[in-house]
């Protein structure tokens, strides 16, 4: 009989204790369930995501600065020269990358990388393609504002880099260079390292000067050069004038005058040039005349006439003649097709035909 009431007391005890249960597993499946939240986990996760691919952003872009850009060009030309010591047909490129970036939005560092075929053919020398198969540095100048004026330093630069030119011609060969044959003065070169300052009037008048030394040795013994240009422009018509003076690491300078103009017509652009030397011996000059007609079918045509150099009195003068006719394909490639004459004193004329392909990126 006891034992029948024990167990019967267990069934008593039971569902009560069960009732007592369920409440507490409905609770700790609640918590269960609670504590893992899909919505939550899957924010978090994202959140965690879009943390790391913004650092990645950041990362990238402070890679360069905002202000750097890159322009790269590649030039190639296939032709050949009758006259020559070499008459064969030949292929030349040049490949140029020009990097620039700005720090305070005023300024601009700028640097020249150049390469070319590995040996420069007659044709190549011709056009004043760069040469070497190793990409070299050709100019590092950084721009900046003085005032109202602008000033150039860098090595490797142009003594004539902020100098103004009155030339609308588009050259074809180096025989009649853009600053339509006032190579030594309105485009003098550079022998190291150079500063020049330049200030434009809102009149279109404009005045520059510059100076420029070996790397070894500034302003001393070494060869120095310094030039001044002044130059005014209007609508339909330009005129710039240089002086540059180049010791050349002699006993005795060499002075240069160049003069340039252009004037535009209703159809074409005359460009005249005209230029002078004296070493303090003998004086020599030079000139060049070109026509540029912008509007022909899909290109435009350049015809022109100089001398191949500066001549004194009493030498033989030479001249070149040159036509081309250049188109674009698109944006990003010209072709211009053209032919040139080099008289040559005591030998036979030099005359060539090439088809120069230009790719700008």
């Amino acid at each position: 009989m006891r034992k029948f009431m024990k167990l019967f007391k267990s069934l008593l005890v039971a569902p009560a204790s069960l009732g007592l249960l369920a409440p507490m597993a409905a609770t700790a499946n609640e918590v269960t369930i609670n504590d893992f939240n899909a919505a939550e986990e899957i924010a978090v996760t994202n959140s965690r995501v879009d943390g790391l691919e913004a650092r990645l952003n950041n990362f990238e872009a402070g890679s360069f600065s905002e202000t750097t850009t890159a322009s790269f060009s590649v030039d190639t030309v296939l032709g050949a020269i009758d006259g020559a010591s070499s008459e064969t047909t030949s292929l030349d490129f040049q490949f140029n990358i020009g990097l620039s970036t700005s720090f305070t939005g005023e300024d601009s560092l700028d640097i020249a990388i150049d390469n070319g075929s590995g040996t420069s053919s007659v044709l190549g020398s011709t056009m004043g393609f760069d040469t070497g198969t190793s990409l070299v540095v050709d100019g590092v100048t950084y721009t900046f504002p003085v005032g109202g004026a602008s000033m150039v330093v860098g090595d490797s630069t142009d003594l004539s880099t902020a100098f103004t030119g009155a030339c609308a011609y588009s050259a074809f060969t180096d025989m009649t260079p853009d600053d339509c044959g006032t190579g030594n003065s309105m485009g003098a070169g550079g022998k190291g390292v150079t500063a020049a300052m330049s200030y434009a009037f809102d009149s279109g008048f404009s005045l520059a000067g510059g100076v420029t030394s070996g790397n070894t040795e500034i302003l001393g013994d070494a060869a120095d050069a310094f030039g001044l240009n002044a130059a005014y422009s209007a609508d339909s018509y330009g005129v710039a004038v240089a002086y540059v003076s180049d010791d050349g690491g002699a006993s005795t300078d060499t002075t240069y005058w160049g003069l340039n103009g252009y004037y535009t017509f209703d159809l074409a652009s005359l460009s005249v040039g005209f230029e002078t030397s004296d070493d303090g011996t003998t004086e020599k000059d030079g000139y060049f005349v070109g026509l540029s007609f912008p509007e022909v079918g899909p290109g435009s045509v350049n015809i022109a006439a100089a001398t191949t150099d500066l001549f004194a009195d009493s030498e033989t003068e030479t001249l070149t003649y040159e036509a081309s006719y250049s188109y674009a394909l698109n944006d990003g490639m010209t072709i211009t097709p053209g032919i040139f004459i080099k008289e040559v004193d005591g030998a036979d004329d030099q005359t060539g035909v090439a088809v120069k392909t230009s790719f700008s990126f």
